[in-house]
């Protein structure tokens, strides 16, 4: 009997842009095993260099890195790779949230969020 091995070709690629360990680790926690493919980044600098090589669905952008604010990256993503879908996470809300969702943000998520909520957030977006 010829057994074959079946690839999931539909998985989207999610870029997490954070450089706290332990919420890198939370946010991939999350999201494994919901056919998404999930690769992190550090720092801004990082996340532009992936960007020119990757072409992620959704980016997951902390807004402060260590070098500098999520909510000024936004505008680089948006005018360099239109498609890609933001979730800005922050553990602030008021005005980062509507700087975030004012710079083309696509969802604001504050600190601390639940998996149902993440994961619905990002869902939305891929459809």
């Amino acid at each position: 009997m010829l057994q074959t091995t079946v690839q999931k070709t539909d998985a989207k690629k999610v870029l997490i842009v954070e450089d706290e360990g332990d919420m890198c680790l939370i946010l991939n926690i999350m999201l494994t095993g919901k056919e998404m493919e999930l690769d992190h980044v550090k720092s801004l600098a990082a996340a532009k260099e992936y960007l020119g090589a990757e072409k992620p669905s959704v980016v997951i952008l902390d807004n402060k890195l260590p070098d500098g604010m999520g909510v000024d990256f936004i505008s680089f993503i948006k005018q360099n790779h239109p498609d890609v879908k933001i979730v800005m996470i922050s553990g602030y809300a008021g005005a980062a949230k509507d700087l975030a969702l004012d710079n083309g943000a696509d969802k604001f998520l504050e600190k601390p969020f639940t998996k149902e909520n993440l994961y619905k957030s990002i869902k939305e977006l891929l459809n």
